[in-house]
């Protein structure tokens, strides 16, 4: 089922390119500005069994993004200086933002050295349990169970799986039905203890994952003392905050951003709701995340920026750099605002 959603969000953008109707719809959806959103930024892997394609993108293509926004006047600006545009109401030009979510290693190794050559400031929003090396990055050690299994045998959330891993096309079947089991537990305790038993059975040590691919605390001090570099929360644990109580998410806000300011010795002014979508961050993550007094907040809702984004600085859209779509030609569609006009039902705003 993803394959097919990817094939045809593939064909989509593709239609939109070729037909040139990103042109046409440019001036109406292309809004003041964009939110990019990235989490992996390195070279490209061998393997072919990459379930997590989707969130990394090479080193080349970043460049080739920020060559085409150059291309098109528009300022590359931190977070701050679009939310500044939006409340004085500034939009003699287009701005464009690039966020990293999660904190890894490679946004410092291979991201901020793009990033540099167009002195293009970035957010990087950081998991302070990642940082910690105690957090549980649960999607790149499924993957390395599947890749690592000939057959999955297990119940999760009282579903029996029996699951042939043997090829590729099984392994992205078995990926994908897994995945979406874990996403639809009630908690992310839950994922967490189903994980646990798949790496336990099937030999994956979870415990280091996050020590392996994000920045420690000792690496995020330098990285953020870099003058292009803003650092956001990302909550502690990266859970789903609208599977947490009030009490629960609230605690994950605002204990995320106490941690990484005790650390930089700085503000912490902008937060990125984990998964971001409808099912993880709403109405109410939206009225947390400004009562603990962020600037801003941004999902993964897609969309542009449009002036009525001012009244909602807490439900940001952004716009997805996918990794199963790396070709200069969805850059166009991408920053036209035809796509995600097209995926929001031709509305501008998404905030309830």
């Amino acid at each position: 089922m993803k394959q097919l959603r990817t094939t045809v969000i593939r064909a989509g953008l593709e239609a939109l390119y070729f037909s040139g109707a990103h042109h046409l719809l440019r001036p109406i959806f292309a809004g003041i500005g964009t939110i990019f959103m990235l989490h992996h930024v390195r070279p490209r892997r061998d393997a072919a069994f990459q379930p997590n394609l989707h969130l990394e993108v090479t080193p080349e293509f970043l460049r080739t993004t920020l060559a085409h926004v150059r291309s098109q006047r528009i300022d590359i600006v931190t977070a701050d200086e679009a939310l500044r545009r939006l409340i004085e109401h500034d939009f003699s030009r287009r701005f464009a933002c690039f966020t990293f979510d999660d904190g890894y290693r490679d946004n410092r190794d291979f991201a901020l050295p793009a990033m540099r050559e167009y002195d293009a400031p970035l957010t990087v929003y950081v998991a302070s349990d990642f940082a910690e090396g105690t957090g549980r990055l649960w999607w790149v050690a499924l993957e390395r169970i599947v890749a690592a299994a000939d057959r999955i045998d297990s119940t999760i959330g009282g579903t029996a799986i029996d699951l042939d891993t043997r090829t590729v096309e099984d392994k992205q079947a078995a990926f994908a039905r897994i995945h979406d089991l874990l996403r639809g537990l009630a908690d992310d305790r839950d994922i967490a203890r189903a994980i646990g038993e798949l790496c336990a059975r099937h030999g994956v040590d979870e415990s280091d994952i996050s020590r392996e691919l994000c920045l420690s605390w000792d690496e995020l001090k330098p990285f953020a003392a870099d003058p292009l570099v803003t650092v956001g929360a990302h909550t502690v644990s990266h859970c789903n905050l609208a599977k947490r109580s009030e009490q629960q998410a609230r605690q994950e806000i605002t204990v995320s951003r106490t941690r990484i300011e005790a650390v930089l010795q700085r503000p912490v002014a902008h937060l990125a709701y984990p998964y971001g979508d409808r099912g993880a961050a709403g109405p109410r993550e939206f009225a947390l995340a400004k009562a603990a007094g962020f600037k801003t907040a941004v999902t993964t809702r897609p969309g542009m920026i449009f002036p009525e984004n001012a009244g909602h600085p807490t439900a940001l859209p952004r716009i997805s750099l996918n990794g199963n779509y790396q070709t200069a030609r969805v850059l166009p569609v991408l920053t036209s605002g035809a796509a995600t006009a097209m995926w929001n039902g031709f509305r501008r705003v998404s905030a309830t």
